[in-house]
Formats: structure tokens, C-alpha cells, sequence
């Protein structure tokens, strides 16, 4: 058994950029809706496809945003957009599927999350964690948790993350507090780039382990002595950024195993969805629950 567990946050911003504007006949922008509605149905058809969950940012906002001011927020965020994520929730459960809409925490929290409770069953074969977003290259686990690009149909395992980010999928939370992310708005620590951080952090694994002298590193690193330097000054910063880009597996997922299988639409919501933002065309290619 494979569980699928797709980033609706992420899905529903790809398609706004990707597909073309629609309008329902309220007047309301549904082109990404329609965009996800339409992902999603040709996914659920794929025979592997028998058990999945779905997470959104109900609110862009978490905890993290108590622990850094400067963390990402809703501002910025086309009101277009904004307001189709009720909708894209409405639509997936109409479709059949589990969904998460996260407040205090993040749709990406709650698949790690997901993906930490479901892995631990012998009934799983695998996990796909449906998305791109860096972070979520943390959850991998060799080729038993994985990330999957549906866009490019490629399969992100540990050796993958490996030769992509040059570090395990352990070290992910380390690489991007020294490196910074931008997309959730943290600044990294100065001077250190992908390249040095992949270096020091393939020999040491964590912040925590790496040596404060840099004449101790067992790496030769250009720019050494000043990275180094800037870790020490600024080693608060570099712990608070490893909290925020840590994923939380402690997010209650109350589903089972046997409760992610998917059994089908809901005729009557979706049927009423597809009217509300004129898509009928795809009622025929569901599959409806009994």
C-alpha cells in the first residue's frame, strides 16, 4: 500500500500562476480551483492512487510567526489567490479525500506529521510526499518516504536529496538555517551559501556538532575563519532558524491507516462545486462513492 499526501498550499499556488484566469458566475476568480480540481481527479484515476490526504494553510500565519517576526505571512499574497483556498478545502472534500486545514501549524507540518505516523505501519509500502517544497526533503527516508514532482513524474529518495542539497535529509533543517529561506522569509547566517554549508554540515550533520575553531574542521572550506566566525556571533540566530525550519511531527492526525483509503466523491457536494465554479466537465471521469 502506497499513501499519497499532497501539498494543497503548494498545488493551489501553482496552479493560480499556471492556468489561465476563470471566472464563476458570481463574478469570483476559480481558475486555480478548477486548475487543482482537475489535477486532482486525473491523480485519483491512476490505479497506485488508493489512499490519500490532502493539507492546507487554512491561515498562512503558525507558531513559527510568534518565535520570528520576520517569518512569512499572508501579505503579499494576491487576494485572488487568498480567497480561493475555502474553496480548493470544499472541492477536495467533496472529492472524497482526507483533509487537513492547519492553523496553529503548517500544511507542511502536517504531512510530516502524517508521514511519521503512517510510516510506522507494516500495512505501508511507502510514502509519497506530493510537492517540491525543500523543506518537506526532510521527512525522506530512503526509498520508504519519499518526495514525489508529480509535474515532472520524478521520485525524490534519500540518494536524491543527497545529490541534490549535498547533505542527508537529517540535515536539511541545518542547511537551510545556515543558508536562509527566503520563501519563509529567515535570513540564513552571513557569508554561508549552499556550497560551504553542504561541506561542513556532510561531515558534521548539525549546527550543534560543528566545531567552533575552524583550525578543528576536518573540512578545508574557503572562507573558513569568517564563517566560523559569524556562526559563533551568531549562534541564537542559527538555532531559532533550525527551529523554524524544522517540520513538526507531533501535529494530531487523528486518521488510520484504513481511514486515508479513498472510497470515491461525494455526488451531491461535488456535483453542487463543479456548478458553483463551472467545471462539470470532470463529473464524468469520477469515480463516486458507493
Amino acid at each position: 500500500m502506497r499513501i499519497h499526501l499532497i501539498d494543497g498550499t503548494y498545488e493551489l499556488f501553482r496552479h493560480f500562476y499556471a492556468v489561465p484566469s476563470a471566472v464563476a458566475a458570481d463574478k469570483t476568480e476559480v481558475g486555480a480551483t478548477r486548475g487543482l480540481l482537475r489535477s486532482l481527479v486525473a491523480m485519483l484515476r491512476q490505479d497506485d492512487v488508493t489512499h490519500v490526504g490532502i493539507a492546507f494553510d487554512h491561515v498562512i500565519e503558525s507558531f513559527r510567526n510568534d518565535l520570528f517576526a520576520g517569518y512569512k505571512t499572508g501579505e503579499g499574497i494576491d487576494p485572488k489567490l487568498w480567497a480561493q483556498f475555502p474553496l480548493a478545502e470544499q472541492v477536495s472534500r467533496a472529492l472524497g479525500l482526507v483533509v487537513w486545514p492547519m492553523v496553529e501549524f503548517e500544511a507542511d507540518d502536517a504531512m510530516a506529521s502524517a508521514a511519521h505516523k503512517f510510516s510506522a505501519s507494516d500495512s505501508v509500502d511507502q510514502i509519497l510526499l506530493c510537492s517540491r517544497d525543500k523543506d518537506l526533503a526532510q521527512c525522506v527516508r530512503g526509498t520508504r518516504v519519499v518526495m514525489l514532482d508529480r509535474m515532472n513524474k520524478r521520485t525524490i529518495g534519500e540518494r536524491q536529496v543527497i545529490e541534490k542539497w549535498g547533505v542527508g535529509p537529517g540535515s536539511i533543517p541545518d542547511w537551510l538555517a545556515l543558508v536562509g529561506d527566503a520563501a519563509d522569509g529567515f535570513p540564513g547566517i552571513p557569508r554561508w551559501g549552499a556550497k560551504s554549508a553542504s561541506q561542513v554540515l556532510a561531515a558534521y550533520g548539525t549546527i550543534e556538532a560543528i566545531p567552533a575553531d575552524e583550525a578543528e574542521w576536518s573540512v578545508k572550506v574557503r572562507g573558513a575563519k569568517p564563517l566560523a566566525e559569524n556562526l559563533r556571533q551568531m549562534s541564537r540566530e542559527a538555532a531559532l532558524y533550525k527551529t523554524l525550519a524544522t517540520l513538526r511531527t507531533d501535529v494530531p492526525i487523528p486518521q488510520s491507516v484504513t481511514d486515508m483509503r479513498w472510497r470515491g466523491a461525494d455526488r451531491k457536494q461535488l456535483t453542487a462545486v463543479c456548478e458553483q465554479i463551472g467545471e462539470g466537465g470532470v463529473l464524468e471521469r469520477v469515480q463516486w462513492k458507493p
